[in-house]
């Protein structure tokens, strides 16, 4: 059954709209070349975004004859701000970019684990309002075709602790302080925006997919090496949760090694027990690495980069061969399950390792796997966890404004895209 003529042009209108994101400011001509869209239709979903605020004249092309093809249009990026934290167990970041992903502000604040419930959420949210101010995206809405243009319009969250498939909501954990699932619905009541929370290591995978060591990957596992040991699953371009949300929590998984078995409740004796930073930095200690610890950075981070900077002294050797090995079995473990043909390792203290543990680690799976497997090294680290949420809150601030007319698509991280086609 064809389209609807007002369903057509809301998914021509999202094609040019995307396009525009990816491509930059482009001319009719372009997009005529580029959609495949008649020279009308063009000329009409031009006029239909400009008039909706959506997109505006930002130069012209060169071109030497005049008129509408020699016009540049552009998306207008302060269209919607969006805002992205990064929740971990001892403090909050928060970054806050205009529609096209242009960091405009950003700030942290540490949270200690002494610091009551309530004044830990108020100290959350207060940061989020500060950084939005200084965005300047929490103006009064002004008047005209696109009300409210500006305004801080999605958050989105990534924190530790699982994703309940069925609400989408941050479950409960026994191992989390209580403010991080308070802090969800406290952003809720005090801004004007649609509030995402997403776990944590899913994230860093969309972000390592989009924009790092994952790019042009549609299947691959991105092992999360931080304060814990995590994973996350990408198989055929969808993130892989399980039935529960609890696909990845690779930490609890019994490996060799360890001084006893996981429990339903505690990790400790799981892989967590060889891959966890507090685990990497007894393992450096007792191969005599030291490193000065830097703000913001797991301190197994910084002994993990000292050991790659001195890699051909014996202690630094002996350390990064011995990690790698932990690794390995963890790694293995997944691939012999899932079959990836592609392993990143991930967090801070997988971009610490940079390519000499990528190769390091590489080279066992291939004495201990029959199955082909790339290894590599985050390109966004302990970062990823940002980028991923403010891609979130990006996608779904970009889905209502740029296609409010289309029908509706499934907005889960890892869903399939809609039908980029023309209509």
């Amino acid at each position: 059954m064809p389209a609807s003529p007002s369903t057509a042009r809301a998914i021509n209108d999202r094609l040019a709209l995307r396009l525009l994101q990816q491509e930059g400011p482009l001319t009719a001509g372009q997009l005529k070349q580029l959609t495949g869209l008649s020279r009308p239709t063009v000329a009409d979903l031009v006029e239909r975004l400009t008039v909706a605020g959506l997109v505006a004249v930002v130069g012209e092309s060169g071109e030497q004859r005049r008129g509408p093809n020699a016009r540049v249009y552009g998306i207008v990026a302060d269209q919607a701000h969006l805002a992205a934290l990064d929740v971990r167990t001892e403090g909050v970041s928060v970054v806050v970019s205009d529609l096209l992903g242009e960091v405009l502000a950003e700030a942290s604040v540490p949270i200690g684990g002494d610091t009551g419930t309530g004044p830990a959420v108020e100290r959350a949210v207060a940061l989020v309002e500060q950084v939005a101010k200084e965005a300047d995206a929490v103006r009064e809405p002004p008047r005209g075709p696109v009300p409210g243009r500006g305004r801080l319009h999605t958050v989105g969250i990534g924190a530790p602790g699982l994703i309940d498939p069925a609400t989408g909501e941050l479950r409960d954990s026994s191992g989390l302080p209580a403010w991080h699932r308070r802090l969800v619905a406290a952003l809720q009541d005090r801004l004007p925006a649609r509030v995402l929370v997403e776990n944590e290591t899913n994230l860093a995978a969309l972000a390592e997919q989009r924009d790092g060591a994952a790019r042009e990957r549609d299947t691959f596992v991105l092992l999360w090496l931080g304060h814990g040991a995590g994973a996350a699953v990408i198989l055929d371009g969808r993130l892989r949760r399980g039935a529960s949300g609890g696909t990845g929590e690779i930490g609890f998984l019994p490996v060799p090694g360890t001084s006893g078995l996981p429990s339903a409740t505690d990790c400790e004796g799981g892989f967590h027990s060889l891959a966890g930073a507090m685990a990497v930095a007894a393992l450096a200690a007792e191969c005599e690495v030291v490193a000065e610890a830097a703000p913001y950075e797991p301190h197994a981070a910084a002994l993990v980069r000292r050991a790659v900077a001195t890699a051909d002294a014996p202690h630094s050797g002996r350390f990064l061969d011995a990690l790698a090995d932990r690794l390995a079995i963890g790694a293995a473990s997944v691939i012999a399950v899932l079959d990836p043909g592609c392993v990143v390792l991930g967090g801070e203290i997988g971009q610490a390792g940079g390519d000499v543990l990528a190769e390091r680690v590489s080279a066992r799976l291939v004495r201990m796997s029959p199955l082909p497997t790339e290894v590599r090294a985050s390109a966004l680290g302990g970062g990823a966890v940002l980028r991923g949420a403010l891609l979130m809150a990006r996608d779904e601030a970009q889905e209502e404004l740029f296609a409010p007319a289309a029908p509706t698509h499934s907005r889960r991280l890892g869903a399939a895209p809609p039908d980029p086609r023309p209509a």
